[in-house]
């Protein structure tokens, strides 16, 4: 679906960063601070998954389109584990973005509930590469829906249970 929202269309959203390592946090605050404006003065908490790391949760209200500036600003990153969900609007589809470093971003459209959508020439193009054998239907469902993402952070999820939540209002 062609997003129709105009650029100051507001909607909320989640940065999670599932895990940072000390040195990296203050950057991490840096790059959302420069996607949010303000300051977002995280609180960090040692990750109990991977010792050593911390993680941290910010809630924000922005423009559509938030969510992947984020995204953007922290892709690339060694040893960070993120995500960054986007609340759908009347006139746009959610949004969420999963990044670890083995396996990179991953994004996927999400409804009014949180489940992820899939557009028909996502499935059509898997279809195709199903056919000629280059992967199974199962890889290519797994594919579209982001399960080694899911897989790979599920742990980190778990690990963040009653983390702290702080709340961003950006001005629009």
């Amino acid at each position: 679906m062609m997003n129709t929202s105009s650029p100051t269309t507001p909607t909320r959203g989640v940065l999670f960063v599932h895990s940072a390592p000390s040195a990296l946090c203050a950057h991490v605050e840096w790059a959302a601070t420069g996607v949010l404006g303000g300051s977002t003065d995280m609180a960090w908490v040692p990750q109990l998954a991977e010792p050593g790391t911390y993680r941290a949760e910010v809630s924000w209200q922005a423009p559509v389109g938030t969510a992947a500036a984020l995204a953007s600003a922290l892709r690339g990153w060694e040893k960070l584990r993120f995500e960054v969900t986007e609340e759908p609007t009347a006139t746009s589809e959610g949004a969420r973005y999963s990044y670890t470093p083995e396996l990179g971003i991953f994004h996927a459209m999400t409804g009014l509930h949180g489940d992820v959508l899939i557009p028909e020439d996502r499935i059509k193009a898997f279809r195709v590469k199903a056919a000629l054998g280059d992967i199974t239907m199962d890889e290519a469902l797994d594919g579209l829906l982001g399960v080694a993402w899911d897989a790979e952070l599920e742990p980190f999820r778990h690990a963040g249970d009653g983390a702290p939540v702080r709340w961003l209002h950006q001005v629009i």
